[in-house]
């Protein structure tokens, strides 16, 4: 059983103190992918914060007006924030950006827990193909803190 409450949206806020300390990382690994074929440090960290702030703009909207979820098509989707991560941002803005939306993602959902809880549908499926919970906000913050971990994972492996 999955559990989900405030500390799923703890442990997805306290990502930002690890990726503070990509602020001391050289340029070339901040620039070069995680492996061949692979995305840059800086277009990862673009990526995570283009996601947060979809998910502010675009997600918790849809969930007041009572509308289910609907993803972009995640390639074209990353692909922009791929763009802005090559477009000569400065690492430490990138980092402040993503920290910055990170965290007023996570004061809406703090402060509207139950937008956070309600059952909503996905791209019109109800229920996790994978795991069968019901989708909500917060199963949404669940999958994206394993999400995280997947690009921490990728990102240690070459800092």
């Amino acid at each position: 059983m999955i559990s989900l409450g405030a500390d799923t949206i703890v442990l997805f806020k306290q990502f930002t103190d690890w990726t503070d300390s990509l602020r001391r990382i050289d340029e070339r690994v901040w620039t070069g992918p995680v492996a061949e074929g692979k995305a840059t440090v800086a277009e990862i960290i673009a990526h995570l914060q283009h996601w947060d702030q979809y998910l502010i703009d675009t997600v918790i909207p849809a969930i007041k007006r009572g509308e289910g979820v609907t993803f972009p098509a995640f390639d074209a989707f990353n692909r922009i924030a791929y763009a802005y991560a090559r477009s000569g941002v400065a690492k430490d803005r990138l980092l402040d950006e993503f920290k910055q939306t990170r965290h007023a993602l996570v004061e809406r959902l703090l402060e509207e827990p139950e937008v956070a809880a309600k059952y909503v549908t996905v791209n019109g499926i109800e229920t996790c193909p994978h795991t069968g919970t019901p989708y909500s906000l917060l199963y949404i913050i669940h999958e994206f803190n394993d999400h995280d971990r997947h690009h921490q994972g990728q990102i240690a492996a070459v800092i």
